[in-house]
């Protein structure tokens, strides 16, 4: 990839996701780890040019199809959990692979990540823009995010970026023994909330955190 590009400039530059950054700190983002991907991962490039002026602001922005590249501060925040809440990083789950932002950020972190994604043109976009920036481990499938990947699993930790009304079953089944699966949940209103897979057993504990606002987590196949 054309490193100039990559860089960006003016409203794409490294001082202005600098300014990102510092703002993250300043609502209470404070894993550095997290904070170094997301300084040096380009937002601008999972966008379409006209919006991507806008890239380090910290808001939602359409993608298409009706869907959305999450708030930079709830990735940081749903990413921050994930390493704070999971034992093991090894195998992880990304349900909603969208734009493919969360995604780059998660492939820095983690071991082997597989994402599923219900929309074909997003995911063949999505497949493009990782491989251009040399993201090696990352395995994805077009599939109904609601059942995950079983084949791949159990995961030490799954993050959903769409919201089900309930938490579907299929995905806590695969998870590991004291697995943690990170998802907004709801309809009408929706909580950030964790699972996690208790050590040998089918029992989950259920911790629901602030309220938020995804996309819903829909059924089908959209090609």
């Amino acid at each position: 990839m054309d490193r100039l590009r990559r860089e960006g400039l003016g409203m794409t530059s490294q001082r202005t996701r600098n300014r990102l950054i510092q703002r993250l700190r300043d609502e209470g983002i404070s894993n550095e780890e997290v904070l170094d991907v997301m300084a040096s991962t380009p937002r601008h490039l999972f966008l379409d040019e006209a919006l991507a002026i806008r890239a380090y602001e910290d808001t939602a922005l359409p993608i298409g199809y009706g869907q959305t590249i999450s708030q930079p501060y709830i990735v940081a925040r749903m990413t921050e959990i994930l390493l704070s809440r999971a034992k093991s990083l090894h195998r992880v789950l990304e349900v909603g692979t969208g734009s493919g932002y969360q995604t780059a950020i998660l492939a820095r972190l983690v071991d082997h990540l597989y994402s599923v994604e219900r929309i074909e043109p997003l995911l063949d976009q999505a497949r493009r823009l990782l491989r251009e920036l040399e993201h090696r481990n990352v395995e994805f499938k077009l599939s109904n995010g609601g059942f995950g990947w079983p084949e791949k699993g159990p995961f030490d930790a799954i993050l959903a970026a769409a919201a089900p009304a309930s938490i579907p079953d299929e995905l806590k089944q695969q998870l590991a023994p004291d697995g943690v699966l990170v998802i907004p949940v709801g309809s009408e209103r929706q909580f950030l909330t964790i699972v996690t897979r208790r050590e040998d057993s089918d029992q989950f504990d259920v911790e629901k955190l602030e309220a938020v606002r995804f996309v819903p987590l829909l059924s089908g196949v959209v090609r």
